[in-house]
């Protein structure tokens, strides 16, 4: 089941008892003013598009403070945070089990790559994934919902690695709602809040679709021959 709240996470995380969810992958703003890139960017053909589409930067000036990560800690078993490198409260805790996201990117004006803290006590590990100035694949500019948007597939690995199955996953900023659909597809239990609410509606509406063509397709399946009964998901 895929729970989905347009609501400040600080607000959501409040109604859940302590270590309520196993794991929780979160990218919070990282401070450092997403309204500067609004301009003229080039895409992986070299195509240029407005990145001002995304409304004004300011929701990404500043930091979460302390209180966001100890609530965060409280609810959760273990976390996964995006941008760790931006935020003292978490080098103050130490981290043995960074995780590096390689874009093999080769547009000048994006960073080779992403670095996220963890909790885990495991070795650093690093995910290879080609993503053209922030552009998953083949897809345009105008496909993208949310400026620090993230592959799917990026989640699906995460998952993968660092969850277990049965596990409830936690989301405090969704964003464009990679991290739910990446959960649907492995059948994790989700709950994800985003306070924005036009990112809220235009993320919803990407996970419904989403969720709309997998069904499609297991219904192909089953009408082709196949065992595995189409998957039920209840979405607020």
């Amino acid at each position: 089941m895929i729970e989905y709240f347009n609501e400040d996470c600080m607000i959501g995380m409040a109604r859940y008892p302590d270590k309520y969810f196993d794991l929780a992958i979160v990218d919070p703003p990282y401070g450092i003013g997403f309204g500067e890139f609004n301009r003229t960017n080039k895409d992986a053909q070299g195509n240029r598009y407005k990145a001002d589409k995304y409304k004004n930067g300011r929701w990404d000036d500043a930091i979460p403070d302390d209180d966001y990560f100890k609530e965060l800690k409280r609810v959760s078993k273990n976390q996964i945070v995006w941008g760790g490198n931006y935020f003292p409260y978490l080098w103050r805790n130490g981290c043995k089990g960074f995780i590096f996201w390689h874009k093999g990117n080769p547009v000048p004006n994006f960073s080779d790559g992403e670095l996220a803290w963890t909790s885990f006590d495991k070795v650093a590990r690093q995910f290879d994934y080609r993503y053209y100035g922030s552009l998953e694949g083949n897809s345009s500019a105008s496909e993208k919902i949310h400026p620090t948007q993230k592959p799917v597939a990026l989640y699906h690995w995460l998952l993968r690695n660092y969850a277990e199955e049965g596990d409830k996953i936690l989301d405090t900023h969704v964003g464009s709602a990679s991290s739910l659909i990446a959960c649907h597809d492995l059948g994790f239990d989700a709950v994800g809040f985003e306070i924005d609410e036009e990112y809220y509606k235009a993320s919803k509406q990407r996970l419904k679709d989403h969720m709309a063509q997998m069904r499609i397709e297991d219904m192909s399946n089953h009408i082709s021959g196949e065992d595995d009964k189409p998957e039920q998901i209840t979405l607020w």
